[in-house]
């Protein structure tokens, strides 16, 4: 198993192969399971993760009534006007919020690395898929690079809100798909390690502040921030701009930073936004008067 990122990098380097062709042998060694039941296995994943967009851009609401119907006025925007932030960075928004609208309606979701997170990984790839013109093999391949990043911060740090805050989340979906951008876009691994550097840092220190404790808001949005900054970071890091701080450090800043942030800001539904009056009110609203 990988340790670090730059063992995975110099290793693919050294190799002359792909991230996500390391990803899938080191699963093959350790799963014990075949490359056709590790493919097979991924493709769901990629399966379930269209379907959600699909679905989220018809327009769905969560029982709360805090979150829905966004991606589908995303979509409706981008056919009347000309995006001010650009129609790969809108549609990527797009794709995302609506994943994560449908994970807040209770619908399925593939959590990439976690639910809270999970709108960023599509919001990249499925607008990639129309920009690079992605065959079959590439978004497949686009996802266990992604993985084999995420698996990595996962054991170095932390990916979930509860114990990092949202840059745990959100932000390790980000540098996730950052990195896997840059592959399927033809990037070097060198490359796909200064573009997940570089996001990490870009959303390091967020906060997990969702109103009522519920993952919708501002959890939807945060991830259309997630993959328009994915895509930016993929642009710099192929661009040749690089992190002073190698990537490895940033993922140890990150848990240094996660563990300094207080349990208000930790997914507790106490500070933050979600210490708001509105929010306050929103929660009452939802669940009743406070026992305390």
């Amino acid at each position: 198993m990988y340790q670090t990122i730059k063992e995975m990098i110099d290793q693919a380097t050294r190799e002359k192969k792909l991230l996500s062709e390391l990803v899938i042998e080191q699963e093959i060694k350790l799963s014990g399971s075949s490359r056709q039941e590790i493919w097979q296995k991924m493709e769901r994943n990629l399966e379930t993760m269209k379907e959600a967009v699909v679905k989220g851009q018809k327009g769905v609401k969560s029982k709360t009534g805090l979150t829905g119907g966004d991606a589908a006025k995303l979509k409706e925007y981008a056919q009347k006007h000309e995006p001010l932030s650009g129609r790969t960075i809108l549609e990527a928004a797009q794709n995302a919020i609506a994943t994560n609208e449908v994970n807040a309606a209770m619908g399925i979701i593939c959590a990439t690395p976690t639910a809270g997170s999970s709108g960023t990984l599509p919001g990249i790839l499925f607008t990639l898929e129309k920009k690079l013109n992605l065959n079959h093999e590439q978004m497949v391949r686009f996802l266990f690079t992604a993985g084999g990043i995420g698996l990595v911060i996962a054991n170095n740090a932390c990916i979930a809100g509860a114990s990092g805050g949202c840059q745990a989340e959100v932000g390790s979906a980000s540098a996730m798909g950052a990195a896997a951008a840059v592959e399927a876009a033809g990037g070097s691994p060198e490359q796909s390690g200064q573009a997940a550097a570089i996001a990490i840092s870009n959303l390091l220190g967020l906060v997990c502040d969702p109103i009522a404790g519920l993952v919708e808001v501002p959890c939807v949005n945060r991830n259309a921030l997630g993959s328009s900054n994915a895509l930016l970071c993929a642009d710099l890091a192929l661009a040749g701009v690089t992190s002073i701080i190698p990537v490895d450090e940033v993922i140890m800043a990150m848990d240094e930073v996660g563990i300094s942030l207080p349990q208000s800001l930790r997914e507790t539904g106490i500070g933050g936004l979600a210490g708001t009056p509105t929010g306050q009110n929103l929660k009452m609203k939802i669940f009743g008067e406070d026992d305390d």
